[in-house]
């Protein structure tokens, strides 16, 4: 069988190694410009200015929720209905668009308060965080049809956009100005490439007619970017609260870029859950899909933990240098903690493919209790022990739930529109 000839076949697609390839190569090289901007940012900024713009990258996660709810609802459906794709896509468009908006609006009218809660020194990298709330969102279910689709190339170019921007111009900016202000503009400019990118891959679609479950898709991201809401809630208000709240300046910064390894670990796997998502919504393949991802995933863990422990000193040199060696010998725990929060996010997208949305009000307990007892932190040991034992918590929970619900095969489908 020929490339295109699996590129035609949806069911086909699951074997386009090569295809899975350049995914995980564009995700990777995405994660890697990522990750490369903070380091630069850390270096150029300094541990006081950095902690700016580190919280406005935490909050950027949690806003891009609703774009990763768009994302796994847009996914999910395709793959379970490859037949009715072109009306799927249509309806995914129209959702996406007003989901865009009123992000957008949203977080506009919200700048005053994010200004003064994470200590900005203006309200311009508010009103940025706002505008670069659309593109994102709008990339969300670009990214979701693509994924369903299992157009994997097409895919792997959206994720390159996504970052290599964002590394280009981000080292430009800052060093004409070195604020947080500027940072962030960078960050708002090239988070439109991937949009535009999303554009151009899908222009030859020509669908008149929409889909006839719009409210079912509504509603469906809606309960999705909720329990993703408590997923980057909980993994980034240490960051963009807690840690500003109760340490100083400079050990908010140490432990900022401590987080630098944290997000590695977490995003590290990320092309493992884009590839194994559509097999999740599946019933007769969930639990194989599931199995083998934390098999990858463990590995990756506990490879990040040991280089952080051994290689710390090189470790340290990426996440800003010598500047930041108070936190050197706390890097294998931020790699813990990455791990955590890797294996959860994955059974947070396993919860998602099998729409069990009770999963969701576990996710938001465990936040609760990161800000109850991450406030009575003093210390940068004490915040992220505590922090850790709180997430290991929640994914041994969530992990039974998932491994006992898909042993017990083929779970009864739920009204999408249901509360």
């Amino acid at each position: 069988m020929t490339t295109e000839q699996l590129t035609e076949d949806p069911q086909s697609r699951d074997v386009d190694v090569r295809g899975s390839g350049l995914l995980a190569a564009g995700i990777l090289v995405m994660n890697v410009a990522t990750f490369g901007f903070q380091i630069l940012a850390a270096r150029i900024l300094g541990p006081e200015n950095y902690s700016g713009i580190n919280s406005m990258l935490s909050l950027l996660l949690v806003v891009a929720v609703l774009q990763l709810g768009l994302q796994a609802t847009a996914a999910r459906r395709v793959a379970e209905a490859p037949g009715d794709v072109r009306a799927i896509e249509r309806t995914m468009k129209a959702v996406t668009n007003r989901a865009a908006i009123t992000i957008t609006v949203l977080m506009l009218a919200l700048s005053p308060l994010v200004e003064y809660g994470l200590k900005l020194p203006n309200i311009w990298p508010a009103l940025l965080v706002a505008v670069c709330a659309y593109p994102i969102t709008i990339w969300g279910g670009q990214a979701g049809i693509l994924q369903g689709e299992r157009r994997w190339r097409e895919l792997a170019l959206l994720y390159l956009a996504n970052g290599v921007p964002r590394l280009v111009l981000g080292p430009i900016f800052m060093l004409v100005h070195p604020t947080e202000t500027s940072a962030m503009l960078a960050v708002t400019i090239a988070q439109f490439a991937p949009t535009i990118v999303g554009y151009w891959v899908l222009r030859e679609k020509h669908v008149h007619e929409a889909h006839p479950d719009m409210k079912g898709a509504v509603a469906e991201s809606l309960h999705g970017s909720f329990a993703l809401l408590g997923f980057f809630a909980l993994a980034n208000i240490d960051a963009i609260a807690i840690s500003k709240h109760t340490l100083d300046a400079r050990n908010a910064g140490l432990y900022a870029a401590g987080l630098i390894v944290a997000k590695v670990v977490l995003f590290l796997p990320q092309s493992v859950i884009v590839l194994v998502f559509p097999s999740m919504s599946k019933s007769e393949s969930q639990r194989r899909a599931l199995v083998m991802s934390l098999s990858v995933i463990g590995v990756l863990g506990v490879v990040s933990v040991l280089g952080s422990w051994i290689l710390s000193g090189l470790a340290l040199v990426f996440v800003g240098g010598n500047d930041y060696q108070g936190v050197q010998h706390d890097l294998w725990r931020f790699a813990v903690l990455g791990t955590a929060l890797s294996v959860l996010q994955l059974l947070v997208y396993s919860v998602l493919a099998r729409q069990h949305r009770a999963s969701s009000i576990l996710i938001w307990l465990a936040f609760g209790a990161v800000v109850l007892f991450g406030l009575q932190q003093s210390s940068l040991d004490g915040l992220v022990t505590t922090v850790s034992i709180i997430d290991a918590t929640l994914m041994i929970v969530l992990l039974t739930h998932s491994l006992w619900a898909t042993r017990r095969g083929p779970q009864p489908e739920l009204d999408p529109t249901a509360t």
